[in-house]
């Protein structure tokens, strides 16, 4: 926000102010106001709001998403919040190996069935489950939470329901924007996939009779 000096800040014109030898006690007063108003705007130049460095920078948006599918006659749903990579290296920098990942954005992505579903070795009853994902350079591990609803830092580790490993393979062409597929793989068989940059990560899901 761009201030104006105070009037008194014009006064030291020849024109507005009486000569210092005709009247030194006036012009004394005046220069005395001039140097206060000076310093009063600096002052609240100084502690005017400025624009942070988050406001100037490109603002990376992660909006919400969903996959659903329909295996055996049940219903599977996923939502999650879709990053995009916007120039940046993902996999090993701004995703980190080793480390819970909420395998999103924002908010922990979710997980709804229908049916028990059996996840490799994981037999999970019908309901919702957040997921989370430990991403590493080959092996991956998918991290299902009895809790939903967390903010994306807010794992935790005492709530998991079952860790398993995932699938791992390097695509031919990167994946601008973050997605999670839900693939019919026939008969009461699919296979959950996360997909991002270069990499695809993903388990088979079988839904129980």
């Amino acid at each position: 926000m761009i201030r104006s000096l105070p009037r008194e800040a014009f006064l030291l014109s020849r024109h507005a102010i009486p000569s210092p030898r005709r009247c030194p006690e006036v012009f004394i007063a005046v220069l005395r106001t001039v140097v206060l108003s000076a310093l009063a705007f600096c002052s609240c130049a100084a502690l005017a709001p400025r624009a942070s460095f988050g406001q100037l920078s490109p603002h990376y948006t992660s909006p919400a998403a969903e996959s659903e599918i329909t295996i055996a006659g049940k219903k599977i749903q996923i939502a999650y919040y879709a990053p995009s990579m916007h120039g940046r290296e993902i996999m090993g920098d701004l995703v980190p190996f080793g480390e819970v990942w909420c395998t999103g954005a924002n908010w922990a992505t979710e997980i709804t069935t229908d049916a028990d579903l059996r996840i490799n070795e994981v037999k999970l009853p019908k309901g919702s489950y957040s997921l989370w994902t430990i991403p590493g350079e080959k092996d991956w591990t998918l991290i299902i939470n009895k809790e939903t609803g967390q903010f994306h830092l807010d794992y935790d580790p005492s709530k998991d329901f079952a860790r398993t490993k995932m699938n791992v393979k390097k695509l031919a062409a990167p994946v601008e924007t973050f997605r999670i597929d839900l693939r019919a793989a026939g008969d009461n068989r699919g296979t959950i996939a996360l997909v991002w940059e270069n990499t695809e990560a993903s388990v088979p899901v079988v839904v129980a009779p």
